[in-house]
């Protein structure tokens, strides 16, 4: 090759798709197999030295599967996951929403190509067909430029930025293990609120809380004249708020009245992830929320928000949820069986204490989140400077 500045990829690399072998055939198929099989939902920009499921020979021979060797680069085409990347440590076959990159060694590191994508993935997603989930094919990944500089060169590249990778995956387990730690301190503190070991005492939520849904947004009411924020159901994640996107409607004094938000309410999901909830603390001013949202405003004397909303994400994710939510075709967590749903309620001093230990473990995490959007600029700029060959 003379110029190694700008080559698509086609002229460096295989690629090639993957299949799902005919699940009528499981016990052919799938039982007992030894063949890693990657599903693009496995993709998580790292590198994949096991898989959920294995297929047999029999599929290898028989179906549209094919091995692809350690070291080929894994992107996901379609669906919610598309622009999902990852690097197979094994050899592997793949399904059919998964495109195998296999690069020439001779012309291109892999890890550097695997960094490489990684920059390109937006421009990827954005050459894509399709409505919110835009489908990309191996045509587009075909011809896609990939700026290469020399091998030695590439090599160099590639360890200052799985370097620079490396410690935002160590500040990122470290929040992770933070907020298992969290996790325990409840459990040790109340106990299962599921199940309720502890026997504290049990109360309907509609006795703990003032709880109350947002307004309607009405596009036939919207006159312009009293415009104002609010908050919606993708607004709110668990124990946070996204507030990248906040859209506006008309609330009059009545409405402004009613839908207000205070420090300290607890808006909860009705829909979408039922009971997801976090704690308002006035990060806008004058912001009113939404239909698809509950707003719980707990007495003071029997419960805190903190309390509340961790126990919301337990039950959530320990199924005692299930016979609240009402499910036709979406769930829903509708008011009336929030305000039924019986819930434990630990002596008040107890949750107090509570909220003073979770303040501390924020406060750490604050610190590993500040350092983890400071590591993620850099490794941005890092990129940037890469495939401009200016690092």
């Amino acid at each position: 090759m003379t110029d190694l500045k700008n080559l698509i990829i086609s002229s460096f690399c295989l690629t090639g798709s993957g299949g799902t072998p005919s699940r009528s055939k499981m016990e052919r198929y799938y039982e007992n197999g030894t063949i890693p099989w990657v599903k693009s939902g496995e993709l998580r920009e790292s590198v994949i030295n096991k898989t959920e499921e294995y297929v047999t020979e029999s599929a290898l021979k028989e179906s549209s599967i094919k091995l692809v060797p350690a070291g080929a680069i894994l992107l996901a085409m379609y669906g919610a996951t598309v622009g999902r990347l990852g690097i197979l440590g094994i050899e592997a076959t793949t399904n059919q929403a998964v495109c195998h990159i296999i690069p020439d060694p001779e012309i291109a590191d892999a890890r550097y190509l695997f960094h490489a994508l990684s920059q390109k993935v937006p421009s990827l997603i954005a050459k894509g067909v399709g409505g919110a989930q835009p489908n990309i094919n191996q045509s587009i990944i075909k011809e896609l430029p990939i700026f290469l500089p020399p091998l030695p060169e590439q090599r160099r590249i590639a360890a200052i930025l799985d370097q620079a990778d490396a410690l935002r995956a160590k500040r990122r387990e470290a929040l992770a293990q933070l907020d298992k730690l969290t996790q325990s301190i409840f459990i040790e503190m109340f106990g299962d609120p599921v199940t309720n070991p502890k026997g504290w005492k049990m109360s309907v939520f509609g006795a703990v809380c003032e709880t109350r849904l947002g307004k309607m947004l009405d596009q036939k009411q919207q006159t312009g004249e009293h415009t104002y924020k609010y908050i919606r159901n993708a607004n709110v994640q668990w124990f946070r708020f996204d507030l990248s996107e906040v859209f506006e409607m008309d609330f009059d004094e009545n409405a402004r009245n009613t839908f207000s938000l205070k420090n300290g309410d607890l808006l909860i999901c009705e829909g979408g992830e039922p009971g997801r909830a976090a704690i308002w603390r006035n990060q806008i001013t004058n912001c009113y929320y939404q239909k698809a949202l509950h707003r719980a405003r707990p007495n003071s004397n029997v419960a805190v928000p903190e309390y509340l909303m961790w126990l919301l994400w337990f039950l959530a994710h320990r199924g005692g949820l299930g016979d609240h939510i009402t499910s036709a075709t979406i769930s829903h967590l509708t008011g009336e069986k929030l305000k039924a749903m019986t819930i434990p309620v630990p002596p008040i001093t107890l949750q107090n204490q509570f909220v003073v230990q979770l303040a501390a473990v924020d406060k750490i995490k604050s610190k590993h989140q500040k350092s983890l959007f400071e590591l993620d600029n850099l490794f941005a700029s890092l990129q940037h400077r890469a495939f401009r060959g200016e690092l």
